[in-house]
């Protein structure tokens, strides 16, 4: 019911901005790194796919936003099409994840925290899946961009599978990051532009202290 819901909430967002510009006119094709991202000389870049965009995005500028995040945009990667638009993701047949691409200043906030907080803030255990919301683009993934990030990825991993989910197992794709494109301008910072929208109940920080 929860993701009927949702979908229907994003048909009627999605008409709306589409009665002033076509679906892919907010989509931009650039590869790795999404070209509207801020990356200050210096700064690096995460992309990490936690189930609805939504609330991952939300959650990292909430806890992050004065630590470390320079920027955030919510998009789609690790499918085979180019310039997918987010009811084409929708189908499953993309190949695509909903993914949330971070640059970050890597001398407030490592890139392994930054990681064990995606470990905490999800459910990795449950696979193509968070929540009510089911289908591969909500799959838990992680799209590293240097082999530091996975060696990174893979220790985060471990220490949040012995420390979190003991009972589960992490079921996280650690790839490598080789394509991000923009979701649609209505996606972006969807939380803080319509309070009270739709938040996958699993998200949510697991263990101990609140970042």
């Amino acid at each position: 019911m929860l993701q009927a819901l949702k979908k229907q909430v994003h048909t009627i967002v999605h008409k709306q901005a589409m009665s002033t510009k076509s679906a892919h006119s907010s989509i931009v094709d650039y590869g790795v790194v999404s070209p509207t991202l801020n990356v200050p000389e210096g700064a690096q870049v995460a992309t990490y796919g936690a189930g609805c965009f939504w609330g991952v995005e939300h959650m990292y500028r909430k806890h992050f936003a004065k630590r470390g995040l320079i920027d955030c945009k919510v998009g789609y990667a690790g499918g085979a099409m180019t310039s997918p638009t987010y009811n084409q993701v929708c189908t499953g047949g993309t190949g695509h994840a909903e993914v949330v691409q971070l640059s970050f200043d890597p001398k407030t906030v490592s890139y392994y925290d930054l990681t064990l907080f995606f470990f905490r803030m999800h459910d990795p255990t449950t696979l193509n899946s968070q929540g009510p919301d089911r289908g591969s683009q909500y799959r838990s993934a992680i799209f590293y961009h240097s082999d530091a990030q996975k060696t990174d990825a893979e220790r985060a991993r471990d220490v949040a599978q012995e420390k979190y989910f003991p009972g589960a197992r992490i079921v996280t794709q650690i790839v490598k990051a080789d394509s991000f494109w923009d979701a649609e301008k209505y996606h972006q910072k969807y939380l803080q532009n319509n309070p009270g929208g739709y938040e996958c109940p699993s998200h949510y920080l697991r263990g101990e202290s609140q970042l």
